[in-house]
């Protein structure tokens, strides 16, 4: 028997009662409170993400399954890890799996759970025709008009609640013009998720963040143009690192420089992207620049940055591969900054944790041949499927160290 931490014991079995039966008592009410909304058709709400803001957390999680798994197996230290990774939020990702009808209404379900404790849900849309540009994750919906139904259908269910939607991870870092698509599909993406933001935003309580990849992609003025063309003048903002591994500061400082030079591009006549100055610039060159083109008081896109795996930062492989696939399943990561809206940087409206720590990117291979990685020596789980040794080792090496979430924003 393992008795690390059986000191523990007791408390994190209370907790996993308390977690049966919450579960039980939500799943009671969603009778009552479950009914799919209409979908509101104007927008009267402060579509913000206030400093106090408690997001959802999914007392299903996978991560409290596995802690009640890990204590059965009288693994303590697992459990008492896994129940705290539990007590944190972490979105509810929409996959265009259902029907549009059940979509409705399982988006009214997570309304009906967030509204029950008092929190606000973060949900991921996840069906752009062509996504992940067909690697790992490819999939979404079979064509414009599917999609916007999709998307219709995610709304409805959404109706006045308060919501954090990301919109499309990769769905615009990761276009058709950066994946070898042609213009014609360049032109559909950019107009599906332009539309998206349109019908989202239609929604009293949605709160829009498109996809702006991360500070070790995109350059600044391309991903500025891509958002400008994406619709981000009628969303709340823009969302960074999703399912990566940067670090906040890059992110914040990458994500500062993206909001300036959005308001570049949509304020300075016949500006263009290669104007900007970017992240691979002289640090004091690029805010003297920004500082000469960008007036101190104007108003900017905000943004949110996905801290659920960066706190260990990067990974730079020791072995040399073809294809180091640094952003699949690296090793030795670990989960990063908690969710909160308290970021104390007034363009970051939140820390969330949006890739579900614990679920695998996919099998990697590292550009080696067969279908090991070569980085654990098996087979990884499929993109998406819960990987209990990577979600304990997300929780062991966290920084800053994992604690239990006490209930505040």
């Amino acid at each position: 028997m393992n008795r690390k931490n059986v000191g523990a014991l007791p408390y994190i079995r209370r907790w996993t009662t308390f977690l049966t039966a919450t579960a039980a008592a939500t799943a009671t009410a969603l009778c009552v409170l479950s009914t799919p909304a209409s979908g509101a058709t104007t927008t009267t709400a402060d579509h913000s993400v206030p400093a106090a803001t408690r997001f959802y957390t999914d007392l299903d999680s996978k991560a409290a399954h596995q802690a009640v798994a890990d204590l059965r197996a009288h693994d303590y230290a697992g459990a008492l890890s896994m129940a705290k990774l539990a007590s944190w939020p972490v979105a509810q990702w929409f996959n265009g799996t259902s029907t549009p009808q059940q979509t409705t209404a399982d988006m009214a379900k997570l309304q009906a759970k967030a509204a029950l404790q008092g929190q606000v849900p973060v949900a991921v849309a996840y069906n752009v025709p062509g996504r992940d540009c067909s690697q790992y994750s490819a999939g979404g919906a079979s064509n414009s008009t599917e999609y916007a139904a999709w998307i219709d259908a995610l709304a409805r269910g959404i109706g006045s609640h308060r919501t954090v939607v990301i919109l499309e991870p990769d769905g615009l870092a990761l276009s058709p013009a950066y994946c070898g698509g042609t213009a014609a599909q360049q032109t559909d993406r950019i107009a599906e998720i332009r539309a998206a933001v349109q019908r989202l935003e239609r929604q009293s309580g949605a709160v829009v963040y498109l996809d702006a990849g991360h500070s070790a992609w995109q350059n600044v003025g391309v991903m500025a143009g891509l958002l400008v063309e994406g619709g981000i003048a009628q969303a709340q903002g823009f969302f960074l690192n999703v399912s990566n591994y940067q670090t906040d500061a890059d992110l914040i400082r990458y994500g500062t420089q993206v909001a300036q030079c959005t308001w570049y591009l949509r304020n300075v006549p016949g500006a263009t992207g290669g104007d900007c100055a970017n992240q691979y610039w002289p640090a004091a060159d690029a805010d003297a620049w920004y500082a000469s083109h960008v007036p101190a008081a104007a108003v900017l896109p905000h943004f949110v940055i996905d801290s659920s795996r960066n706190g260990q930062g990067p990974w730079t492989p020791t072995a040399d591969y073809s294809d180091p696939q640094t952003w699949c399943n690296p090793p030795g990561r670990g989960l990063g900054t908690r969710p909160t809206s308290n970021t104390g940087v007034p363009l970051l409206d939140a820390f969330l944790w949006i890739k579900v720590p614990g679920e695998s990117d996919g099998s990697c291979t590292r550009g080696t041949s067969g279908t090991t990685d070569p980085e654990y020596g098996i087979t990884d789980p499929a993109a998406g499927v819960w990987w209990a040794d990577q979600a304990h080792g997300l929780a062991e090496r966290a920084r800053p160290a994992l604690t239990w979430n006490l209930g505040r924003p």
